[in-house]
């Protein structure tokens, strides 16, 4: 008698778990490269049916339908998917083809994309509920948390020893139509917590003039450019903009080329890396206390 009542509960709890995971949303469409990102890191790659144009690793993610850029999404192109669920931050739209596709009946998940670790985390684990992986969810952020500190810990030994830089980072298309990054920005928390000092006073992104930008006078320039890479990158920004090899950033070399999708969707899974990066390209000479601290 006691093996059956065992045997009905094993059967109820496995027809409870069949159920509840019948219950999530089993095909995505996600707008925003850094919540995409999210979803592929927490095992949920296979659930993707489409994605915005900003979503672009992993590269695996460029083979999947476009739905289009997230400021602009298609209506039909995310209805054609069938989707059970969109998921993107507050900066999806336009408003009139998220509440169409609300009343399509497709469940929309906004997430916030405020450069903050505890917004970040809200967002990780709810992704990871909806997933049905909250403990990978969870494994993921701990571990997220743990690269931010031993960063700020190298920030803080290298600033111990070298003074802050002035750095101004840039996001124009093909070298044109920049906009500098300002305070509330993910450029200028990137900028923060790689250990530079932002001197921009504007919000968000903005045109800058010449002349401000000669006022500044950054040590270091950071470039993200929405359509070209590397040394095209480079080149493309310079010529566009002449009044760039004035400042002490060109003079010294030190212009640096970003990878624009980790600006957009909120903190994303690979920015440890980026951060470690332009850290050790704002304190070149405190190189030698990463290698230290790696082991």
């Amino acid at each position: 008698m006691r093996l059956v009542r065992f045997a009905l509960l094993c059967a109820s709890l496995l027809c409870g778990q069949a159920a509840a995971a019948a219950e999530l949303p089993q095909r995505w469409v996600s707008s925003g490269g850094s919540l995409s990102e999210w979803v592929v890191r927490l095992g949920g790659e296979n659930k993707l049916v489409g994605v915005d144009t900003t979503s672009l690793h992993p590269q695996s993610l460029r083979q999947l339908p476009s739905v289009g850029y997230q400021r602009a999404l298609s209506a039909e192109g995310v209805l054609a998917l069938r989707p059970d669920i969109l998921i993107g931050s507050e900066e999806m739209g336009p408003p009139p083809v998220i509440a169409q596709l609300a009343a399509a009946g497709i469940r929309i998940e906004t997430l916030s994309a405020k450069p903050e670790l505890d917004v970040l985390e809200h967002n990780v684990l709810r992704l990871g509920e909806l997933l049905g992986a909250p403990a990978r969810a969870r494994q993921q952020m701990a571990a997220y948390r743990q690269a931010l500190r031993r960063q700020a810990e190298w920030v803080a030994q290298a600033r111990q020893q070298h003074q802050a830089p002035r750095v101004l980072m840039l996001v124009g298309h093909a070298g044109s139509n920049l906009m500098a990054a300002g305070k509330d920005s993910l450029a200028a928390w990137l900028i923060e917590q790689a250990g530079g000092a932002n001197g921009t006073e504007h919000n968000g992104y903005k045109p800058i003039s010449d002349e401000t930008l000669l006022a500044l006078d950054p040590q270091v320039l950071i470039f993200a450019d929405r359509s070209l890479h590397g040394e095209a990158a480079r080149q493309a920004l310079l010529q566009h903009n002449p009044a760039l090899r004035q400042t002490s950033a060109v003079r010294d070399g030190r212009l640096l080329i970003l990878d624009p999708s980790l600006l957009v969707g909120g903190l994303g899974p690979r920015l440890p890396e980026g951060l470690a990066e332009l850290a050790v390209a704002f304190y070149p000479s405190a190189q030698a206390l990463t290698a230290a601290h790696d082991r």
